[in-house]
């Protein structure tokens, strides 16, 4: 999965989720409405923040992401 497919995505209201086991693994994982998952890179979820496109609610153990601002404006441009 890209950065554009995770904005894409985010943008068609799927749900990117972060989970951390106490160990400190984390996993990144896009929700589909159909019940699907998606293991996603977490070094594409990285550059997003970096960038600020994405953010979270910053909650352990179980973080959710949405587009910021600027993702939003990002991905309107890039579809339209």
């Amino acid at each position: 999965m890209s950065q554009q497919k995770i904005l894409e995505a985010l943008a068609a209201g799927y749900v990117l989720k972060s989970h951390r086991e106490m160990s400190g693994k984390k996993e990144f994982i896009i929700r589909y409405p159909d019940g699907q998952t998606e293991v996603v890179n977490p070094k594409l979820v990285k550059r997003l923040r970096e960038m600020q496109l994405i953010d979270s609610n910053k909650k352990f153990p179980v973080s959710t992401f949405w587009l910021t601002d600027r993702g939003h404006e990002i991905t309107k441009r890039q579809v339209g």
